[in-house]
């Protein structure tokens, strides 16, 4: 939101969760970029969370969230959840929703953006999410060790959703976190843990300084991932991809990890609410679905008015071919796919269903569509929860 967001009736409250240096979330607040103010402007929409006097005129959305469930209702809908603290990642949802819903109606591409509901089930996904559902259980148990391949968009979001997530000592969590990359000024906009003092900065040593600071322990693996790329005897054995390319998913079957959870983020200018998930062991293997001589085959949208008209600025064929095929990511697509991936090993330590391949947009969290297999008990390590 480049005009700026401002928040309304901050407590002087502590911060439950590490996100941030602060220790206050008023602070918190102006740290992550926020403005307190005591007035509300007429003309800019509403996000409320908790109860609070509804404004009178602005278009407003009420964040609500129970259990593994969270969203926002528009507030013409008397529909709220309990706001509970069963799941952290279920209020991280309704945030990416309500940042979802937000981004549609100042766009104006949905008709629906401000008059619907719009949130999403993490332990039964393409759920109702305003459903009650009494098979959800109590997060009691969370992953003791992470490898983490890629650390943009969707490995900042993965760091994030973890420091949320209420372990009891995060210095028992061990991750690994492997990226070539340095942050780029791209990555200000479209990663949770990036800004411009940090370009040119490895993005492994900026995701390890903050997961540290949230007290987790890390390990750093700077080079490329590949075929070359081989999980040992004491490394995690679970691990988390979030690359924008298909050559390295497809090298994910080589690595020897007992489960890979893949998420993905939509390309172009008409897909870049788009996301995906996938898991291994499944069944097919990760080269089979990312076959490398397809990775050309993608839709060309150098001819669209946009490009056409860079084209015409001067920028070379190589140049705007380059710029044309780029993945499109933005925070709230990344965090909606990554609290879909973190939620997978969550799933699968308390006895629910395994998610095989997921597939949604964030303009309609209602569709997502899902593909369930059976699969072993998760026995690659867990800590208890608070």
């Amino acid at each position: 939101m480049l005009g700026g967001v401002e928040v309304l009736g901050v407590p002087d409250a502590p911060l439950l969760v590490p996100l941030a240096r602060a220790r206050s979330l008023a602070d918190t607040v102006v740290e992550l970029g926020g403005t307190l103010s005591t007035t509300g402007n007429p003309l800019w929409p509403v996000a409320q969370i908790g109860t609070v006097p509804p404004p009178t005129d602005a278009s407003s959305w009420q964040l609500t969230w129970q259990g593994w469930r969270g969203g926002v209702v528009p507030r013409h809908d008397a529909r709220r959840l309990s706001d509970d603290a069963a799941n952290p990642l279920a209020a991280a949802m309704a945030a990416a929703a309500a940042a979802a819903e937000l981004f549609a109606w100042h766009a104006s591409d949905h008709p629906m953006s401000g008059r619907r509901a719009a949130g999403f089930s993490l332990w039964n996904p393409g759920a109702d999410w305003l459903a009650p559902d009494a098979s959800e259980p109590e997060l009691s148990y969370l992953p003791a060790s992470l490898w983490l391949i890629g650390l943009g968009n969707l490995g900042q979001a993965f760091s994030w959703l973890l420091a949320c997530l209420p372990y009891a000592d995060r210095s028992k969590v061990e991750l690994t976190l492997q990226d070539y990359d340095l942050i780029a000024a791209s990555n200000d906009s479209t990663s949770l843990l990036s800004s411009l003092p940090l370009v040119g900065t490895k993005k492994t040593r900026v995701v390890a300084s903050w997961l540290e600071a949230a007290g987790f322990k890390t390990a750093l693996e700077e080079r490329r991932f590949g075929p070359w790329t081989l999980r040992g005897p004491h490394d995690p054995a679970v691990a988390f991809c979030g690359v924008d390319n298909a050559p390295t998913r497809a090298d994910l079957g080589t690595a020897k990890f007992e489960l890979v959870v893949e998420a993905g983020l939509g390309a172009g200018p008409v897909g870049f609410r788009n996301f995906s998930l996938h898991t291994f062991p499944s069944s097919r293997r990760p080269d089979q679905i990312w076959r490398r001589e397809a990775a050309g085959s993608a839709f060309d949208v150098s001819a669209m008015p946009a490009y056409s008209a860079l084209r015409k600025s001067g920028l070379d064929t190589c140049g705007l071919a380059q710029l044309a095929s780029r993945t499109v990511g933005v925070p709230f697509v990344g965090l909606i796919a990554a609290a879909l991936a973190v939620s997978e090993p969550l799933r699968r330590l308390h006895g629910g269903s395994g998610v095989e391949i997921a597939s949604g947009s964030a303009l309609s969290l209602c569709d997502v569509e899902c593909v369930r297999l059976p699969f072993s008990p998760y026995a690659f390590g867990h800590l208890p929860a608070l």
